[in-house]
């Protein structure tokens, strides 16, 4: 590349501290930057991508890995603001990986236009394996098993591996479901979001010749949010850096969020154990938050110890004090909520500028209604959700049927979908046809002695095959002309024009928003195909959705709220079981980990700018039973002169127990055990079934007389023992 003047890369340097500054001139070699919250981290990594690009090597040779769509595109923006040219490769890793097994899809023994299945589609699936397997769905749900598939995936644990592992009756059924499933993955020509990571990692892995083209092709390694890697993405970024170890990455361990889906924290925390020569830069000072709002966040993180400690400051104003506010109930508790932001707003707060944040979607649904009910205008991130609506999935699989014949599960969505006569029995003769002669039932259709067998039916199934072939010729336009005709020769457009959902939003304007948001992927993507935009939908994630500019109030989970910031955040549910939440112990997947937890709740602390406010609920109804609820215990952790308490005239004063309200364990705790008799004040007369003393807090299941099964925390449940003569 041309040796360019020193003051050619001068304006990467300005309006930097000295860490940052460290951080993106350091060139060859691995470098860890353990970034924290509001840190300019996303301002270092692009530079840091610019100025390589700049000094030591030309754009087409620098990668950087991301974790979300949106981050994406926002770090090429300023990429491209920073005026280097060309050439710098932004993209997620599964973006990356879809990217490269396209390019390279004979070496990985698969066709170019593989389908990519989203969850619900990988459901359907999964179910179809289980029937195929002789299994009960009611024993072995979809989602159970869709969920133990995905952690053997991305820990690279194939269907075969997982088998021999296998040991004991539930996971030597998920083994069988698990080999049927990859099964129908092959013969459908698809892949999961899951194989889109593991596929390319072990393709890498084992073809030397290809790794070493990488490697000279991706000569900088930009990995973004290292903490929430999992094996795979581990595994991934350290071959694709493996001859020239110029590998940097950037994240917190505090903010690490994701070990439920197969993150591993021990990723960053072992980065100078992996590389005992890397360049370690800690960003400490935060430009987001007010000194309370970061003292809050610091002092609750500092009761973790997975972590490599960050002495976080600021230079920005003190601001007020962490509000917390208890009310009687959840309802409430959101009412509470929207006449706060209503004075807010009234006061000149944009609703742009307000966020409220829960540990669990369950918990949104009463505060919509609030915000319903008061007229005040939000949005929720919820954007896979749009994806999963029955008329986009049509509209997709269409498509998907069309770029990649040997998807027969969007076929099977597709071939009476308008209605055009073809039934269960002849969709089961045309299967049965295919599997006979060892053919895929597209293949079937066109057989016109297959077909006139079929007698009224068969008209319809030729007309069907007539309108694929139809349509075929479409997929070279671009994808927003190609849904545009597509869409309407279907019939799909007149279907959906008759209906009329009421209160949501039309199925037609449904499929109108569906090709807008084809036209605006081709406004960023220039020459973009059908098969691209289909793989871009695959990928898109919650927090895509959210419209900054919007003017509206922001609703979502503390998961999504990852990566984004607002000047006014609400957490409400700060109550024990939902942060930190606990599923029940007999729940498929249950698990606890306090620590993640504490980092969830950090990182929704951290996203508040300005005003933080915490809310609890004294009862709250989840699963149908209203429960009366204890304190987080993450709120002893919060230091006292950084809160405000805020006496609601709403709230009745309760009864409690000082126990209770102190996290105290009861006086008689050295009689409990399992077995014991217990009484909760809503729920009645239970059994203890299981009691767990850890060295923080007791964990107790008790089964009550209509067979619910709850969790507590001993220390902060209002129950009583009773004894055996006690009882009704």
């Amino acid at each position: 590349m041309p040796t360019l003047p020193d003051d050619a890369f001068a304006p990467l340097l300005v309006d930097l501290n000295e860490p940052q500054r460290q951080a993106i001139t350091h060139a060859d070699g691995p470098l860890l930057i353990l970034a924290g919250p509001g840190s300019g981290k996303t301002r270092v990594v692009t530079r840091r991508a610019a100025y390589l690009a700049s000094t030591v090597t030309s754009a087409r040779h620098v990668l950087a890995i991301t974790f979300t769509n949106k981050a994406a595109v926002e770090m090429r923006q300023r990429v491209a603001a920073l005026d280097v040219g060309p050439g710098i490769t932004v993209a997620t890793f599964h973006a990356l990986c879809a990217k490269l097994l396209r390019i390279h899809h004979e070496r990985a023994g698969i066709t170019r236009n593989f389908a990519i299945y989203d969850r619900d589609d990988k459901r359907k699936a999964i179910k179809q394996a289980i029937e195929e397997c002789g299994l009960s769905a009611d024993n072995l749900s979809p989602a159970s098993v869709d969920e133990q598939i995905s952690l053997a995936k991305n820990a690279l644990c194939g269907a075969a591996q997982y088998a021999e592992s296998a040991s004991d009756w539930r996971a030597r059924m998920v083994a069988r479901v698990f080999e049927r499933y990859e099964a129908l993955l092959t013969a459908n020509s698809a892949l999961d979001f899951d194989d889109l990571l593991t596929r390319m990692t072990l393709l890498v892995e084992r073809d030397a010749e290809l790794r070493g083209r990488l490697n000279d092709q991706y000569r900088y390694v930009l990995v973004d949010e290292y903490q929430d890697t999992n094996a795979a993405q581990y595994r991934l970024a350290r071959l694709l850096s493996e001859g020239h170890r110029n590998l940097c990455v950037t994240g917190d361990p505090d903010q690490s969020i994701y070990g439920w889906r197969g993150a591993d924290i021990r990723n960053i925390l072992d980065f100078e154990r992996d590389f005992p020569d890397a360049k370690v830069v800690r960003l400490e000072q935060n430009y987001r938050s007010t000194k309370q709002i970061l003292a809050l966040a610091d002092k609750l993180i500092q009761n973790n110890l997975q972590r490599k400690h960050k002495a976080l400051w600021t230079e920005n104003t003190s601001g007020e004090n962490v509000r917390i506010v208890e009310l009687d109930d959840s309802d409430r508790e959101a009412s509470w909520i929207v006449d706060d932001i209503a004075k807010k707003v009234t006061a000149g707060a944009k609703l742009s500028d307000i966020a409220v944040f829960y540990r669990v979607n369950a918990l949104s649904r009463v505060v919509e209604e609030a915000f319903f009910q008061k007229g005040l205008p939000y949005q929720i991130a919820r954007g896979v959700e749009f994806y999963a609506r029955k008329e986009v999935k049509d509209v997709l699989a269409y498509l998907r049927v069309l770029s990649n014949p040997d998807d027969e599960l969007s076929l099977m969505r597709i071939i009476n979908t308008p209605p055009r006569g073809i039934g269960d029995t002849t969709i089961e003769r045309l299967k049965a046809e295919a599997q006979r002669t060892d053919r895929r039932v597209i293949n079937v259709l066109s057989d016109k002695s297959v077909v006139s067998g079929l007698g009224r039916s068969g008209m319809k199934t030729r007309a069907f095959d007539a309108l694929l072939m139809e349509l075929s010729p479409h997929l070279n336009l671009s994808p927003s002309r190609a849904l545009t005709e597509i869409i309407s020769r279907s019939g799909l457009r007149a279907m959906y024009a008759q209906e009329d959902r009421g209160g949501d939003s039309a199925p037609v304007e449904n499929l109108d928003e569906l090709i807008n948001a084809a036209a605006a992927f081709e406004e960023s993507h220039p020459g973009a195909s059908i098969v691209d935009w289909l793989e871009h939908a695959a990928l898109v994630s919650d927090v895509d959705s959210v419209e900054g500019e919007k003017d509206c109030v922001t609703l979502m989970t503390l998961h999504a709220a990852k990566g984004l910031e607002f000047p006014i955040v609400y957490i409400v549910g700060l109550e024990n079981g939902l942060l930190p939440f606990r599923r029940m112990q007999d729940d498929a997947g249950a698990g606890y980990d306090e620590e993640e937890e504490r980092r969830l709740f950090f990182v929704g602390i951290t996203r508040a700018r300005r005003q933080l406010t915490l809310t609890r609920a004294n009862y709250r109804m989840l699963r149908g039973i209203t429960t009366r609820t204890t304190f987080s215990p993450f709120l002893d952790e919060l230091p006292p002169n950084a809160l405000q308490w805020i006496e609601s005239e709403r709230v009745a004063t309760p009864v409690r127990s000082s126990r209770i309200d102190r996290g105290e364990l009861p006086s008689d705790v050295d009689q409990w055990s399992v077995g014991t008799m217990v009484r909760h004040p809503l729920l009645g007369i239970g059994q203890i079934v299981s009691m767990d003393r850890g060295s923080r807090r007791t964990f107790v299941d008790v089964v009550f007389k209509d067979g619910s099964r709850k969790t507590w925390v001993l220390e902060f449940a209002d129950l009583t023992r009773v004894e055996f003569e006690d009882v009704d």
